[in-house]
Protein backbone atom coordinates (compact mmCIF):
# COMPACT_ATOMS: atom_id res chain seq x y z
CA UNK A 1 0.00 0.00 0.00
CA UNK A 2 1.62 3.77 -0.90
CA UNK A 3 1.93 6.09 1.73
CA UNK A 4 0.09 9.34 1.89
CA UNK A 5 0.53 12.68 0.31
CA UNK A 6 2.94 14.40 2.14
CA UNK A 7 0.85 17.77 2.48
CA UNK A 8 2.23 21.33 1.67
CA UNK A 9 0.40 23.47 3.02
CA UNK A 10 0.25 27.60 1.99
CA UNK A 11 -1.10 29.41 5.36
CA UNK A 12 -1.47 32.77 2.81
CA UNK A 13 -4.35 33.06 -0.37
CA UNK A 14 -1.61 33.96 -2.58
CA UNK A 15 -2.39 31.47 -5.84
CA UNK A 16 0.91 32.56 -7.12
CA UNK A 17 3.32 31.48 -4.11
CA UNK A 18 1.26 28.30 -4.31
CA UNK A 19 2.27 27.49 -7.41
CA UNK A 20 5.58 28.50 -6.41
CA UNK A 21 5.89 26.14 -3.71
CA UNK A 22 4.48 23.44 -5.93
CA UNK A 23 7.75 24.11 -8.39
CA UNK A 24 10.15 24.33 -6.06
CA UNK A 25 9.71 21.00 -4.66
CA UNK A 26 8.96 19.03 -7.52
CA UNK A 27 12.66 17.93 -8.45
CA UNK A 28 12.51 15.89 -5.07
CA UNK A 29 9.60 13.58 -6.12
CA UNK A 30 10.46 10.10 -6.16
CA UNK A 31 8.81 7.69 -7.85
CA UNK A 32 8.23 5.23 -5.83
CA UNK A 33 7.95 8.18 -2.98
CA UNK A 34 4.68 9.90 -1.74
CA UNK A 35 3.07 12.54 -3.69
CA UNK A 36 3.65 16.25 -2.98
CA UNK A 37 -0.47 18.30 -2.93
CA UNK A 38 0.14 21.91 -1.72
CA UNK A 39 -2.83 23.68 -0.88
CA UNK A 40 -3.56 27.12 0.77
CA UNK A 41 -5.52 28.79 2.98
CA UNK A 42 -8.26 30.60 0.82
CA UNK A 43 -9.60 33.18 3.71
CA UNK A 44 -6.02 33.62 4.94
CA UNK A 45 -4.03 36.87 4.31
CA UNK A 46 -1.90 37.39 0.52
CA UNK A 47 1.49 37.45 3.19
CA UNK A 48 1.82 36.97 6.70
CA UNK A 49 3.04 40.05 7.99
CA UNK A 50 1.80 40.55 11.46
CA UNK A 51 1.96 38.65 14.86
CA UNK A 52 -2.79 38.92 14.17
CA UNK A 53 -2.30 37.11 10.66
CA UNK A 54 0.38 34.18 12.53
CA UNK A 55 -1.90 33.59 15.13
CA UNK A 56 -4.62 33.02 13.37
CA UNK A 57 -2.91 30.97 10.52
CA UNK A 58 -1.71 28.71 13.18
CA UNK A 59 -5.36 27.90 13.66
CA UNK A 60 -6.15 27.53 10.27
CA UNK A 61 -3.61 24.81 9.74
CA UNK A 62 -4.36 23.30 12.57
CA UNK A 63 -7.70 22.53 10.63
CA UNK A 64 -6.34 21.59 7.86
CA UNK A 65 -4.14 18.98 9.33
CA UNK A 66 -6.65 17.77 11.24
CA UNK A 67 -8.86 17.30 8.08
CA UNK A 68 -6.43 14.72 6.47
CA UNK A 69 -5.36 12.29 8.01
CA UNK A 70 -4.64 10.00 4.88
CA UNK A 71 -1.66 12.24 4.74
CA UNK A 72 1.71 11.14 5.64
CA UNK A 73 3.13 13.95 6.83
CA UNK A 74 2.64 17.80 6.86
CA UNK A 75 4.58 20.81 5.88
CA UNK A 76 3.52 24.38 7.30
CA UNK A 77 4.90 26.71 4.39
CA UNK A 78 4.99 30.04 6.18
CA UNK A 79 8.76 31.05 7.63
CA UNK A 80 7.07 32.00 10.84
CA UNK A 81 5.94 28.01 11.52
CA UNK A 82 2.27 29.00 12.36
CA UNK A 83 0.77 26.14 14.54
CA UNK A 84 3.65 24.27 14.43
CA UNK A 85 3.76 23.29 18.20
CA UNK A 86 -0.21 23.12 18.33
CA UNK A 87 -0.43 20.58 15.64
CA UNK A 88 2.33 18.52 16.67
CA UNK A 89 -0.11 17.61 19.41
CA UNK A 90 -2.50 17.25 17.09
CA UNK A 91 -1.53 14.27 14.99
CA UNK A 92 0.59 11.74 14.79
CA UNK A 93 2.49 12.22 11.41
CA UNK A 94 5.63 14.39 11.02
CA UNK A 95 4.67 18.51 11.26
CA UNK A 96 7.91 20.06 9.93
CA UNK A 97 7.68 24.10 9.79
CA UNK A 98 9.93 25.73 7.05
CA UNK A 99 11.50 27.77 9.32
CA UNK A 100 13.17 24.94 11.47
CA UNK A 101 13.91 22.94 8.33
CA UNK A 102 15.69 25.85 7.04
CA UNK A 103 17.71 26.71 10.04
CA UNK A 104 18.74 23.16 10.46
CA UNK A 105 19.85 23.23 6.92
CA UNK A 106 21.93 26.02 6.67
CA UNK A 107 23.52 24.69 9.73
CA UNK A 108 24.31 21.61 7.59
CA UNK A 109 26.39 23.87 4.88
CA UNK A 110 28.10 26.03 6.87
CA UNK A 111 29.21 27.49 10.76
CA UNK A 112 27.41 30.84 10.38
CA UNK A 113 23.74 31.53 8.39
CA UNK A 114 21.94 34.79 8.23
CA UNK A 115 18.28 34.80 7.35
CA UNK A 116 16.50 37.52 5.05
CA UNK A 117 13.34 38.77 6.34
CA UNK A 118 10.10 40.31 4.63
CA UNK A 119 10.17 43.21 6.68
CA UNK A 120 10.79 44.60 10.05
CA UNK A 121 8.01 42.75 11.70
CA UNK A 122 8.85 39.37 11.02
CA UNK A 123 12.04 39.27 12.48
CA UNK A 124 10.42 39.71 15.82
CA UNK A 125 8.36 36.60 15.33
CA UNK A 126 10.83 34.45 13.63
CA UNK A 127 13.36 35.28 16.54
CA UNK A 128 10.57 33.29 18.95
CA UNK A 129 11.31 30.27 17.41
CA UNK A 130 15.02 31.13 16.89
CA UNK A 131 15.21 31.31 20.66
CA UNK A 132 13.42 27.87 21.25
CA UNK A 133 15.92 26.34 19.00
CA UNK A 134 18.98 27.63 20.78
CA UNK A 135 20.66 28.69 17.83
CA UNK A 136 21.41 32.10 17.86
CA UNK A 137 25.45 31.97 18.43
CA UNK A 138 25.11 30.60 14.78
CA UNK A 139 23.54 33.19 13.24
CA UNK A 140 25.31 36.35 11.91
CA UNK A 141 21.94 38.48 11.53
CA UNK A 142 18.41 38.29 10.11
CA UNK A 143 17.70 41.72 8.00
CA UNK A 144 15.10 42.88 6.68
CA UNK A 145 13.32 43.82 3.41
CA UNK A 146 11.32 46.94 2.82
CA UNK A 147 7.76 45.10 3.70
CA UNK A 148 7.78 43.16 0.83
CA UNK A 149 5.02 40.69 -0.36
CA UNK A 150 5.29 37.05 -0.40
CA UNK A 151 4.61 36.69 -4.18
CA UNK A 152 6.92 39.68 -4.95
CA UNK A 153 9.46 37.88 -3.07
CA UNK A 154 9.85 35.65 -6.34
CA UNK A 155 8.58 37.94 -8.84
CA UNK A 156 10.08 41.56 -8.25
CA UNK A 157 13.44 42.36 -9.93
CA UNK A 158 13.32 45.51 -7.35
CA UNK A 159 12.96 42.78 -4.57
CA UNK A 160 15.37 40.73 -5.99
CA UNK A 161 18.13 42.93 -5.96
CA UNK A 162 17.33 44.29 -2.50
CA UNK A 163 17.80 40.86 -1.46
CA UNK A 164 20.83 40.15 -3.19
CA UNK A 165 22.44 44.06 -1.47
CA UNK A 166 21.48 41.75 1.77
CA UNK A 167 22.74 38.42 0.77
CA UNK A 168 26.17 40.08 0.06
CA UNK A 169 25.74 42.16 3.71
CA UNK A 170 25.22 38.56 5.59
CA UNK A 171 28.34 37.39 3.89
CA UNK A 172 30.04 40.11 4.88
CA UNK A 173 29.46 39.35 8.36
CA UNK A 174 30.68 35.88 8.07
CA UNK A 175 27.46 34.13 6.88
CA UNK A 176 28.16 30.72 4.85
CA UNK A 177 24.63 30.06 4.13
CA UNK A 178 21.44 32.29 3.76
CA UNK A 179 18.00 31.10 4.72
CA UNK A 180 15.11 32.58 2.38
CA UNK A 181 12.57 34.03 5.07
CA UNK A 182 9.53 33.26 3.01
CA UNK A 183 8.31 30.53 0.90
CA UNK A 184 7.94 32.55 -1.91
CA UNK A 185 11.57 33.71 -2.55
CA UNK A 186 11.77 30.16 -4.09
CA UNK A 187 11.66 31.11 -7.86
CA UNK A 188 14.81 33.29 -6.81
CA UNK A 189 17.00 31.02 -4.69
CA UNK A 190 19.44 29.51 -7.59
CA UNK A 191 20.21 33.30 -9.13
CA UNK A 192 20.70 34.15 -5.49
CA UNK A 193 23.05 31.96 -4.61
CA UNK A 194 24.88 32.14 -8.01
CA UNK A 195 25.36 35.45 -7.64
CA UNK A 196 26.64 35.38 -3.52
CA UNK A 197 28.65 32.64 -3.77
CA UNK A 198 27.47 31.32 -0.75
CA UNK A 199 25.12 28.73 0.10
CA UNK A 200 21.40 29.90 0.07
CA UNK A 201 18.30 28.07 1.44
CA UNK A 202 15.09 27.65 -0.06
CA UNK A 203 12.92 26.66 3.14
CA UNK A 204 10.14 24.77 1.34
CA UNK A 205 12.67 22.61 -0.62
CA UNK A 206 14.54 21.93 3.18
CA UNK A 207 11.01 21.22 4.85
CA UNK A 208 9.79 19.06 2.12
CA UNK A 209 13.54 17.06 2.13
CA UNK A 210 12.95 16.16 5.70
CA UNK A 211 9.72 15.27 5.30
CA UNK A 212 10.56 12.40 3.11
CA UNK A 213 13.61 11.22 5.45
CA UNK A 214 10.69 10.99 8.07
CA UNK A 215 8.40 8.73 5.85
CA UNK A 216 10.56 6.42 3.30
CA UNK A 217 10.63 3.17 4.44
Amino acid sequence: MSAGPILVINPNSSVAVTEAISTAIEPLSLRQGPIFETVRIENGPSTIATAEHAAKAGLDVAEVIRSRPDASAFVIACFSDPGLDLCRTLVPQPVIGIQEAGILTAMARADLFGIVALGPASIARHRLRIRQMGVESRMVAELPLDNASAEDAGHSDDVYEQTLKIGFRLKELGAGAMVLGCAGFSPRRAALEKELGIAVIDPVQAAVAMALGAVMP
